[in-house]
């Protein structure tokens, strides 16, 4: 699984990683994470507000910043 994270690398981007590797470390998956920071290619992906996160290039949430326990629910949604 390729995690991404969408933004310009604010603070919000990089809590939503940081809360991002937390929830992989818990679920004990293996992931890629990947940073997209340019906004031609992040509003291809149909985000308006960042931060963004994607799995494997498709958009799970965009314009805020979740928690771990947020992201390992929809990790555990999307590999379901």
């Amino acid at each position: 699984m390729t995690i991404q994270i969408l933004g310009s690398g604010c603070p919000n981007c990089q809590n939503l990683e940081k809360n991002a590797r937390e929830a992989v470390a818990k679920l004990g998956i293996e992931a890629e994470f990947e940073k997209v920071t340019d906004m031609d290619q992040i509003v291809e992906m149909g985000v308006m507000r960042t931060p963004g996160l994607a799995f494997d290039g498709t958009v799970q949430m965009s314009g805020k910043v979740l928690s771990p326990q947020e992201i390992e629910e929809t990790i555990k949604a999307y590999t379901a």
